[in-house]
């Protein structure tokens, strides 16, 4: 899917392997545009989150993404896979009120920041990008801002829950810079 200036949105690339480079720079990420409606302005905030999260993974190995950086077992692939299940629990699980497997329970609450065996970098990132592509779809027929998801748990306006993304997404990013940088050097915002 081309966005407004053309360009193809990152997580609409479906043929991309991280060891071989991710093709994202920074330059390749969502410009935020200064004016707009309010719903395009947070779209596009969001995405420049999405963006650098993929800028983050950019040309590492299998071995870099994977390196464990936390005593809780954090590492940059590991939050991809996390973030991809948030994209799935909010905008799917909750605002359109699929019912979707999540990597988490009670029994075990951070499973889904935690790279199995048989998921490669290749196949988490691949799901991450289908999981942002279902949600931009989901925004994209969501109209207006205050509607409020299906899932009677979580009563949350859809405003809210784009708010939220971006919120989660950002720290996350940081979390990616500060593993980044331990891994090459490689630094920015």
């Amino acid at each position: 899917m081309a966005s407004d200036d053309g360009r193809q949105h990152p997580a609409d690339v479906a043929d991309v392997h991280a060891g071989a480079g991710l093709g994202m720079t920074d330059g390749d990420r969502t410009v935020r545009p200064n004016v707009g409606n309010e719903k395009a302005l947070l779209e596009a905030f969001l995405d420049f989150q999405r963006d650098t999260l993929l800028w983050k993974v950019s040309g590492l190995s299998e071995e870099q993404l994977r390196k464990v950086w936390t005593p809780s077992g954090m590492s940059l692939l590991g939050l991809v896979k996390h973030l991809a299940y948030v994209e799935r629990n909010w905008f799917q699980n909750r605002f359109v009120k699929r019912d979707l497997p999540v990597a988490w329970s009670a029994d075990d609450p951070d499973g889904d920041f935690r790279i199995e065996p048989h998921e490669t970098a290749e196949s988490v990132i691949a799901f991450y990008r289908a999981e942002v592509a279902e949600s931009k779809r989901i925004v994209a027929a969501a109209d207006p801002l205050d509607t409020i998801a299906q899932h009677p748990s979580r009563p949350h306006s859809l405003r809210r829950i784009i708010v939220h993304t971006i919120e989660e997404t950002a720290r996350h990013c940081g979390h990616a810079d500060l593993m980044r940088e331990y891994t090459d050097g490689q630094t920015g915002e």
